[in-house]
């Protein structure tokens, strides 16, 4: 089992952390400074959404990735940023699957929307400000070891 390994919790966090920067990076570097918020919107407007989406997202990912690398309710966090990047995986499907294609693939917010999954699975880790509560038991399967 992964939690008895002394090394899992500080991985954990690791995860928590890369994945917050993640966010960061992609809301308040790429979307505000790199492409602004009303580029972004325009984006949002080229794929049929609606253009208040894009501010939606952009606190999102700003809010959540604080959240992850403070350690506030991680777990949460990790698992209602879901969405925003399955989201994002539709947005790149039609650009082909190498995020290095023009117009970047969805294989990275692929990869991303697993990672969250994973950290909504796995907890905090070490050093969270705010412990996320558990998961309810019905989500919580025994797996033999």
């Amino acid at each position: 089992m992964a939690h008895d390994n002394p090394f899992a919790p500080l991985a954990i966090t690791a995860l928590r952390v890369a994945l917050g920067a993640m966010f960061i990076a992609h809301s308040l570097w790429l979307k505000l400074f790199v492409f602004t918020l009303s580029g972004t919107a325009e984006f949002f407007i080229s794929l049929g959404l609606p253009g208040w989406s894009a501010y939606a997202v952009f606190g999102a990912e700003a809010v959540g990735g604080i959240m992850l690398v403070l350690g506030i309710q991680a777990r949460w966090a990790a698992l209602a940023l879901t969405p925003v990047l399955a989201g994002a995986t539709w947005a790149h499907s039609g650009n082909g699957w190498m995020f290095g294609y023009e117009n970047g693939g969805w294989e990275y917010p692929a990869y991303l929307s697993l990672l969250a999954l994973v950290q909504g699975a796995l907890g905090d880790g070490r050093y969270a400000l705010v412990p996320s509560s558990a998961l309810p038991a019905a989500f919580v399967a025994r797996v033999p070891s």
